[in-house]
């Protein structure tokens, strides 16, 4: 027996490096598990594979669009009736440089808010409301530590913003429907294995060697730590903790 027997989990981005630790995490605990996937399918169905398609809900969509994401929503919800906690983890890292051209400026900035904040709110919005209905739920929100410590890089500082976003509204979610059982968790995750990782580090002078120095541990994070993370969270064992954020930094920082 499992501590998400008989829990529906709905994973968005979930073909990425936290995603997919999310949805193994959340299936190794007993979840049915909806994988929501951008354009990966490939990644979404080793893991349908790996849990089993009775367990295993595989949904694409856009979250470039306000309309794919609340069809999302809709389907993910008639798979079983309904949803019992939704971790939102879809996101992009683009680059925009303050000293580049304006157009790239700008659409950077359009496309970075749209995928990883707006797109999220709205998720949000449709799980609260559902979740009111049937007494309870819980989100677990993928923020980042450049929330509150800003991004390394000068060209990410509208990933900053959606990031910084995201964790102040799930706070203001947490606050304003704990009283309906609804309850709200942030992981801030930093320096972590994976290609939006390997990504930033290449970024920088003298690349992944100069981020893993900053580490008191001298290594990234395992994604696979932040999916258990995640799924101890989804048990509702840390009802307490509700409007927490949660860093997971390896103690490259500490507050």
């Amino acid at each position: 027996m499992g501590d998400l027997d008989g829990k529906v989990v709905l994973v968005t981005g979930a073909s990425g490096d936290i995603g997919m630790a999310m949805v193994e995490s959340c299936g190794e605990a007993g979840a049915q598990v909806i994988a929501h996937y951008g354009r990966s399918r490939e990644a979404a169905e080793k893991l349908a594979d790996t849990l089993g398609q009775d367990r295993c809900h595989l949904l694409q969509a856009d979250f470039h669009s306000t309309d794919e994401v609340l069809r999302l929503w809709r389907e993910a919800l008639a798979w079983k009736g309904h949803i019992d906690v939704l971790m939102n983890n879809a996101g992009i890292q683009l680059w925009g440089p303050i000293d580049g051209d304006f157009e790239t400026w700008t659409a950077v900035w359009e496309e970075t808010l749209q995928v990883n904040l707006l797109s999220m709110a709205n998720m949000c919005r449709e799980a609260v409301a559902h979740f009111r209905g049937r007494g309870g739920g819980i989100l677990i929100n993928t923020s980042s530590q450049v929330a509150h410590r800003g991004h390394s890089h000068p060209a990410g500082i509208q990933y900053a913003a959606s990031k910084g976003a995201i964790k102040a509204m799930s706070q203001s979610i947490a606050r304003g429907f704990a009283r309906d059982g609804v309850l709200v968790y942030i992981l801030a995750p930093g320096v972590t294995q994976g290609k939006m990782s390997e990504d930033f580090a290449s970024r920088l002078p003298g690349g992944r060697d100069v981020v893993s120095a900053s580490l008191i541990m001298d290594e990234w994070a395992d994604p696979k730590n932040i999916g258990d993370i995640a799924a101890f969270l989804a048990t509702g064992k840390a009802k307490h903790a509700t409007g927490t954020t949660i860093d997971i930094t390896s103690a490259s920082y500490v507050r």
